[in-house]
């Protein structure tokens, strides 16, 4: 996974208005059907791991782990984060394409 490219992606996508950070937000999104990509921070809980995880899994959205709370919060411009969905299909193909290598 290329961190630097990663980062790039998310900000882009936040300036865009394409994601959803937060709790609330990424639930509300993936429940919705709104959500393309969930990125959920490698230094989260093993809880919210796998509520993540299963929450993703129910609604067939594809989930990976990656950056920490703090690099997903620089790269939105946010306070650290333990979640992010991606509600763009172009960013969330784009983004989920770094985590195939």
């Amino acid at each position: 996974m290329n961190r630097t490219r990663l980062i790039a992606l998310l900000g882009l996508a936040q300036k865009a208005g394409k994601i959803a950070s937060g709790e609330v937000a990424v639930e509300y999104a993936v429940r919705s059907g709104k959500a393309r990509l969930v990125l959920i921070a490698a230094d989260a809980s093993d809880n919210t791991k796998k509520s993540y995880r299963d929450l993703s899994a129910h609604y067939r959205v594809a989930c990976h782990e990656g950056l920490s709370k703090d690099e997903f919060g620089h790269a939105t411009g946010k306070p650290p984060r333990a979640a992010i969905a991606v509600t763009d299909a172009g960013f969330g193909k784009a983004i989920g394409e770094l985590f195939k290598v």
